[in-house]
């Protein structure tokens, strides 16, 4: 066996383990597999989706920030390496460039299975847990504004 497959074992073996704890099936229930409109109330489902939805907005901010900044930072020294003379940049290459990404963007247009799986899997889950995800987004808007 490779090193990838016992690390992928082992995470298996390790969450197989945990699902058979005492405090996960009070937190989960045995069968987890189920909505969470079956499982907790209309409040509880509001305030989990709200706060989680609240930390994930709050981070999403920060990050977003840090990286517009390391970006917009990047592209100013560029910028003034270029006009300095430090570096040489050739514009028709890159232009050249970014119409062959067009070009195959546009024929890729179609995605792949995998991510139209996962993108049905995403609709059923929102349809059976609207209350869960009507909080969340509500949290998230709440997290970018805070």
């Amino acid at each position: 066996m490779s090193e990838k497959d016992t690390e992928t074992f082992d995470v298996m073996e390790l969450a197989e383990h945990v699902k058979k704890q005492r405090w996960w099936n009070k937190m989960f229930g045995k069968n987890n597999s189920g909505a969470a409109a079956e499982k907790y109330s209309v409040a509880t489902q509001l305030a989990i989706g709200g706060v989680s939805g609240w930390c994930a907005g709050y981070l999403f901010q920060k990050v977003g920030k840090l990286a517009a900044s390391a970006v917009g930072g990047g592209f100013f020294l560029l910028q003034i390496a270029h006009h300095t003379g430090y570096i040489k940049i050739d514009w028709k290459r890159v232009e050249q460039d970014v119409n062959k990404a067009k070009k195959q963007l546009k024929l890729n247009s179609e995605p792949p299975k995998e991510v139209r799986t996962k993108i049905n899997e995403v609709q059923v889950f929102v349809k059976k847990n609207i209350v869960l995800t009507g909080g969340f987004a509500g949290g998230f808007l709440l997290g970018l504004a805070s």
